[in-house]
């Protein structure tokens, strides 16, 4: 179990927020739009970087073409108290087993998301986040949340070179698609300590899930065993392709990701 805090706001043009840890290591994490700094304190390091834009908030991903309806079945429970707060309870149902379910919870004024259950076989509960405590139209300032963005004082500041790309261009493929899943965006990242050596990231989505893909060039002492691991409702599967190093990370089950890991293969 982990708890964060969290300050959001919208002006109607732009979105800010930040998210406070409060348990394991002290980190601090700002959004505007898609700008995003992490501060860690206890190492005096920030890392900047960008992401896509806010879209709900806690965000769901969305495909271009909504594909939801032919993976998923939806049905309304009825209404529960969330944090003080009335909500419209809906479970979200998967057609096959490439993919978790879900329980829904959105206050019924605002329709803020205040609690999500991923659902694993027959209905287990892997995962939960929810709102303890929510204050709507709180007296949030965006003034003051961008000049705690830009205060780095006394912090190394790390700011990872990503270059948007395509997999075709990196020279990657999937032999064959995973049924839902649609390629939303493609990035590569220069290595740290100056060696020229880049990693990609590779994201699928099919509107609710999602699923990385990560390859690296293969190093022979950090890359000793290819395995699976879960933590909740997040899986990860890892193994060589050639003279790379393939990690899926993805919260779907292990089976979904070993399909993407055995359709990846090298086109040059």
């Amino acid at each position: 179990m982990s708890a964060s805090k969290i300050w959001h706001v919208c002006d109607g043009s732009q979105q800010m927020e930040r998210v406070d840890t409060l348990t394991g290591a002290p980190r601090t994490t700002i959004r505007r739009n898609k700008e995003v700094i992490t501060f860690v304190p206890e190492a005096k390091t920030a890392f900047v970087e960008k992401r896509d834009s806010l879209g709900m908030f806690p965000e769901l991903l969305r495909t271009p073409s909504n594909l939801i309806p032919q993976f998923y079945s939806a049905r309304e429970v009825g209404v529960q108290r969330v944090a003080g707060h009335l909500s419209d309870m809906v479970e979200i149902l998967p057609k096959d087993e490439l993919r978790f379910g879900y329980r829904i919870w959105s206050e019924r004024q605002t329709g803020l998301v205040v609690k999500l259950q991923t659902l694993g076989e027959q209905g287990a509960v892997v995962e939960q986040v929810a709102f303890s405590e929510l204050q709507l139209d709180a007296p949030v300032s965006m003034d003051k949340l961008h000049k705690l963005m830009k205060d780095t004082r006394g912090y190394e500041v790390y700011k990872p070179t990503l270059k948007k790309t395509t997999a075709e261009a990196e020279g990657w493929r999937l032999k064959e698609p995973v049924p839902g899943f649609a390629a939303m965006s493609c990035h590569t990242r220069e290595a740290s300590g100056g060696t020229g050596q880049t990693s990609m990231q590779w994201v699928f989505s099919d509107g609710l899930a999602s699923v990385s893909l990560f390859v690296e060039p293969f190093d022979a002492q950090r890359h000793v065993q290819e395995s699976s691991a879960a933590l909740g409702a997040t899986n990860s599967v890892n193994r060589r392709v050639g003279e790379h190093w393939l990690t899926v990370v993805g919260e779907v089950p292990a089976a979904t990701l070993r399909r993407f890991a055995m359709a990846l293969e090298r086109t040059r």
